[in-house]
């Protein structure tokens, strides 16, 4: 047992010192704080602090000032300045940069405003869409004047209509409940997702990396294949934690610090306990399967080239299952949600998504744990027995055909 010891804490250690780690948890430190500071690092770069500075030529005389107290409403970001001089020196001055953009407003033949707006680019159609609506909105107005329609009789017109949602079953969630779970689950989702693939291709990538250096006909002569198969996994496993707590704590820090701006654009306020030790029970899960597979596809290439080729159905069944679960995050109690959540290789992301999303009856949960445990105690067995022939295996790639070779070489032993 203390050969297992060393091999985990020599895989532990070696991949804890290694650059490629260090480089990639600083990296991954610098986007997390990147993504919880964008409004910040947006306005840093931004020369005007956020804001637009749009012309305004009113040909009219008379549109400016109720089209800037419509737009004011609708974004207070967009500062409007009335310009004096021509369509052309106005120009000259947003490619100098004085402004964002220019807009002429005039009344057309119908006594309605209208109006042209021009920038050095049109790609800013957010900003577009806030100068077009409250153009819209003035329009109407003028529009309802011409008619005689009063301020109260307009705005009976334009009144959202009522329009409330109740769920019937007991303990549902309701709207609000379903907006923060949704964006919990869709963080929650890609953490899992990224760690799985990430920390499953790096086990099959040390195990291939050995035996192209010949470390391992040293190794497989003083511990056994088994050992160091499930040495690695806890290793690369513990590894995968400790990566996982740097990011955690500092986006932890980071989101506290940015709370009401990222709040507004994930959709929660607070996290549930039993939605994160949920989260936790999937990932450790959703680790040790694809780690198993992972470990014993690595054992039968020789070459590190051969790796990415090995293992890319095991990618493409954790991309089918995450593409699964976006699609499930809009309608999270479909039939083919619910069956897939049963699948041993989609549980982990989506039996997940189920359980931040729904209020499922625990049995349901418990149920896709015990069947991803059960998957996993037998690629276990299956994965040890082609883990210890596999190591054995050099030469040219021969694709799956090296798993029966791989057990033959077992039964051999």
């Amino acid at each position: 047992m203390n050969k297992f010891w060393i091999i985990l804490s020599h895989t532990y250690i070696n991949k804890l010192k290694s650059k490629s780690f260090i480089i990639t948890t600083i990296l991954s430190v610098a986007i997390v704080l990147g993504l919880t500071n964008m409004d910040n690092i947006i306005h840093a770069f931004d020369k005007n602090g956020g804001k637009d500075k749009v012309a305004v030529l009113d040909e009219s005389g008379q549109l400016y000032e109720p089209f800037k107290q419509q737009l004011h409403k609708i974004n207070k970001n967009i500062q409007l300045y009335h310009y004096n001089g021509s369509e052309t020196e106005a120009e000259q001055a947003v490619k100098k940069g004085d402004y964002t953009g220019v807009i002429q407003l005039r009344i057309n033949e119908e006594k309605l405003p209208e109006a042209t707006y021009k920038a050095m680019s049109i790609a800013d159609s957010s900003l577009y869409n806030d100068l077009q609506t409250g153009l819209q909105q003035l329009k109407t107005m003028i529009a309802a004047s011409q008619i005689n329609l009063s301020p109260n009789q307009l705005q009976k017109l334009y009144e959202p209509v009522s329009f409330k949602q109740y769920a019937l079953e007991k303990n549902a969630k309701t709207e609000e409940q379903l907006k923060q779970a949704r964006g919990l689950v869709y963080v929650l989702l890609f953490i899992i997702y990224f760690s799985v693939i990430m920390y499953a291709s790096m086990i099959a990538m040390e195990v291939a990396t050995e035996k192209s250096s010949r470390v391992m006909e040293i190794l497989i002569s003083s511990v056994s294949p088994i050992k160091q198969m499930f040495a690695k996994i806890l290793g690369i496993g513990l590894l995968s934690l400790t990566q996982l707590a740097v990011f955690l704590s500092v986006g932890y820090y980071s989101f506290n610090k940015n709370m009401e701006s990222l709040s507004g654009l994930f959709g929660f306020n607070q996290i549930p306990v039993a939605t994160i030790c949920y989260a936790v029970i999937f990932f450790i899960l959703g680790y040790f399967l694809y780690a198993t597979l992972a470990a014993f596809l690595g054992s039968l290439v020789s070459r590190i080239e051969d790796v990415q080729q090995m293992i890319t159905p095991m990618t493409m069944l954790i991309v089918a299952g995450f593409m699964i679960a976006m699609f499930g995050l809009g309608k999270p109690d479909a039939p083919f949600i619910t069956i897939t959540s049963y699948i041993p290789f989609f549980t982990p992301m989506i039996m997940f998504l189920r359980v931040g999303m729904l209020n499922i009856p625990t049995w349901e949960a418990v149920i896709g744990i015990v069947i991803m445990l059960v998957t996993i105690v037998i690629f276990a067995i299956i994965g040890a027995r082609i883990y210890r022939g596999g190591v054995l295996i050099y030469g040219k790639f021969n694709s799956y055909k090296d798993i029966k070779k791989a057990l033959q070489l077992t039964k051999n032993e």
